[in-house]
């Protein structure tokens, strides 16, 4: 249960390369949406409108686990599915916020056995955080140690040599072309991605940098106030709205990109960060406490610091694509271990 793509972000495609391995290994994985992002019903992908029709969908379905998979913050509402799900008989239950950032924000900072959510979260069968400071949290919800559960993200098999042989969609081919050095953003068009002081410190950038192009590829509910203010940009034909682009292209697009861009204003652990790292393209990002090595970071988020960290980032020594190397296990691969351990023998 989570989002399903598109469009395509960090959790989305977590998802569907978890289905991915299940279905490898030839059980079935059905996949409910929980998002307002809606699609026919197809594929074993199912799209309930009501809080009811989620319900009578895994009445119907009899699933052995259930994995809830949610991002942003905890809602009273998401409290309530917990409860709900806890109580279907011969099932485990399994939720894994993505939200990394969820420690620091005032919610996260009230965490309490006493609340709702602390309730809530003590009914499941398996708690998992995406870092540390998650896992903290829901021990201070009073999750017991042993439901609690640290599977960080891992970008894994990407092989560089491979990736950039998938072609570019042709709008996004003919702009890179056409622009050095090619700058990109990748994320969800929403208010805390910060692509309003991207495009504030963009015309800075293109004086330092006069044939610079910046691409953002994602979707959102700031499409239509993004279009506008590209068009009326002094530099609107350097910037490129892609909209959603396939996973395979968009990891393309990462690896040749000269620097990925992650400005945002609350932001957990990034999985196109992670992916840029792995493929060898520089990351400059806003500092949240969490960013994995080899990222450059921002002081602060705002037009000024962004364009003048732009040239050193774009100077800085080349990764090198850690394609073949890890630094612990695959996480699906940690995912459907504890799915064995749940379902038992």
């Amino acid at each position: 249960m989570g989002p399903v793509p598109p469009p395509w972000g960090g959790v989305q495609t977590h998802i569907m390369g978890l289905r991915e391995r299940i279905r490898a290994r030839g059980d079935r994985c059905s996949i409910m949406n929980l998002t307002r992002h809606r699609q026919a019903e197809h594929d074993d992908l199912y799209f309930p409108n009501t809080p009811l029709e989620v319900v009578k969908t895994l009445l119907r379905l009899r699933p052995d686990i259930v994995h809830v998979h949610l991002g942003g913050s905890l809602f009273a509402r998401q409290s309530a599915m917990f409860i709900v799900l806890a109580a279907l008989p011969h099932t485990k239950n399994i939720f894994t916020f993505h939200s990394g950032g969820y420690p620091t924000s005032e919610a996260g900072l009230r965490a309490s056995p006493f609340s709702l959510h602390g309730f809530a979260l003590r009914r499941l069968d398996a708690v998992i955080g995406v870092n540390a400071a998650l896992v903290e949290t829901f021990q201070r919800y009073g999750v017991k140690s042993k439901k609690l559960h640290l599977i960080e993200p891992f970008a894994s098999g990407l092989d560089r040599a491979t990736v950039v042989q998938e072609p570019l969609p042709e709008n996004i081919e003919t702009f890179v072309a056409r622009h050095e050095p090619f700058l990109l953003a990748v994320g969800l068009l929403e208010p805390e991605y910060g692509l309003d002081v991207q495009l504030a410190a963009f015309t800075r950038v293109r004086q330092q940098h006069p044939n610079a192009g910046l691409v953002l590829i994602g979707s959102g509910s700031m499409h239509d106030t993004l279009r506008v203010a590209i068009d009326s940009h002094p530099e609107h034909e350097h910037i490129l709205l892609a909209g959603d682009v396939p996973r395979p292209k968009t990891l393309a697009a990462i690896a040749r990109a000269d620097l990925l861009l992650r400005t945002t204003h609350y932001d957990g652990d990034a999985l196109s960060v992670r992916e840029a790292l792995s493929l060898g393209t520089r990351v400059l990002a806003t500092n949240n406490g969490m960013r994995p090595e080899g990222v450059q970071l921002l002081g602060n988020l705002d037009a000024e610091t962004l364009s003048a960290a732009v040239t050193p980032a774009l100077d800085s020594p080349a990764l090198v694509s850690h394609h073949g190397t890890t630094n612990g296990p695959d996480p699906r691969e940690m995912v459907l271990d504890l799915y064995r351990e749940l379902s038992g023998p």
